[in-house]
């Protein structure tokens, strides 16, 4: 019998994802969030396992290659005897507006595909997006009629122009060309280990709060009083990685988009004084007002520089650890914030993470690698 007092776990056990016979995954954004729990899913159940990146993957018995993702001449040089037999695209770039990230992102999608889809070995391949399905690129964010709230993934599309379309668009297509299943995941914000990601919440607000505390300041929630107040819920890395695994490894996910949350539902208002308990600093809630941390944090860099010397950290660039306008976008957001699960439950689909206890642990392993004090 487990005792009253033991400690929750963080997630609820998932089933080993064991790999089919002769499985080859290749994990394109191998050192994302995204790609790198993936990379350490897939290496911990014995596939065969690939990354592209720019940078090398770290993990042993992991092969590597690099290619420039928007040249398809550089990705068949790279790929053009790879064969995998599984793919997971984990990776974009981010444009200066909604139409460059359509033609690079989408374009991204269609040359990787054209090179590895006449090979002959692709089985499945999956696909990570976000929320900004239902809400909206960057330029439009939130604006005009949303859909309803949980997210359902048979919403219509908004109609103005989005980079997750092209992106699905271009992956069914190679899909019906070549022959193999995929499966979309729309993650919300993603909450895991990297380091240098365009996207990082938990590290960012592990900055601002050392920060906050080197200049004897109080954690004040920087976002709106809405999001403050309303229902979110996040995606933990190894969630999603757990996910694209079911996804890829059963039938009944075959050539389907699916939302993938933690199951979880937090406020802020109750989330930021325990993750201020943490990190060790003073909980304040919003002002009337934003107060963005892009704009706080602009001259940061001298405070960032000080306590990486005092505290013998291993990222001296504050720019690799936090994505202030990232958070500014998850933390400024109107009202409730939420995806529904229903389509994977009734597809077969059981993990489960508690929201809190994982960015917690997330920030704890920032620590222990010395990239946060």
């Amino acid at each position: 019998m487990t005792s009253l007092s033991a400690p929750a776990p963080d997630r609820a056990p998932t089933p080993v994802r064991t790999p089919p016979e002769g499985a080859h995954a290749l994990v394109v954004g191998a050192t994302g969030i995204a790609g790198s729990a993936l990379i350490e899913q897939l290496v911990a159940v014995g596939w065969q396992t690939t990354g592209l990146s720019r940078r090398p993957v770290e993990t042993a018995g992991v092969g590597h290659v690099a290619a420039d993702l928007t040249s398809r001449d550089s990705l068949q040089q790279a790929l053009g005897d790879l064969r995998p037999t599984h793919v997971f695209i984990t990776a974009w770039s981010r444009q200066d507006s909604e139409a460059e990230n359509i033609r690079v992102n989408g374009g991204m999608v269609r040359d990787l595909l054209a090179v590895l889809g006449p090979q002959g070995t692709l089985q499945h391949v999956t696909l990570v997006t976000g929320l900004k399905h239902y809400l909206g690129p960057f330029e439009a964010y939130g604006v005009g009629v949303l859909p309803d709230t949980p997210f359902l993934e048979d919403a219509e599309r908004r109609p103005v122009e989005n980079f997750y379309y092209a992106q699905e668009d271009e992956l069914s297509a190679a899909a019906a060309a070549h022959g193999f299943t995929w499966s979309v995941h729309r993650a919300h914000t993603v909450i895991g280990h990297a380091v240098g990601n365009a996207m990082n919440l938990a590290s960012t607000l592990g900055a601002f709060a050392v920060i906050a505390r080197a200049t004897g300041q109080p954690f004040v929630f920087p976002g709106s009083v809405s999001a403050w107040n309303s229902l979110v819920d996040l995606t933990d890395a190894a969630l999603l990685a757990d996910h694209q695994l079911w996804a890829a490894t059963t039938p009944a996910a075959a050539d389907t988009a699916f939302n993938i949350v933690d199951g979880d539902q937090v406020r802020w208002r109750r989330l930021w004084p325990a993750l201020a308990a943490h990190l060790g600093v003073e909980p304040q809630g919003p002002s009337d007002e934003p107060a963005p941390l892009e704009g706080q944090m602009a001259d940061a860099a001298p405070v960032w520089e000080r306590v990486v010397a005092e505290h013998g950290l291993v990222e001296p660039d504050l720019t690799r650890v936090a994505s202030w306008w990232h958070t500014d976008g998850d933390l400024g957001r109107e009202g409730d914030m939420l995806a529904d699960m229903t389509r994977s439950r009734l597809a077969g689909y059981t993990g489960y993470v508690s929201t809190e206890r994982a960015l917690l642990a997330v920030l704890d392993r920032y620590r222990a690698e010395h990239i946060l004090p």
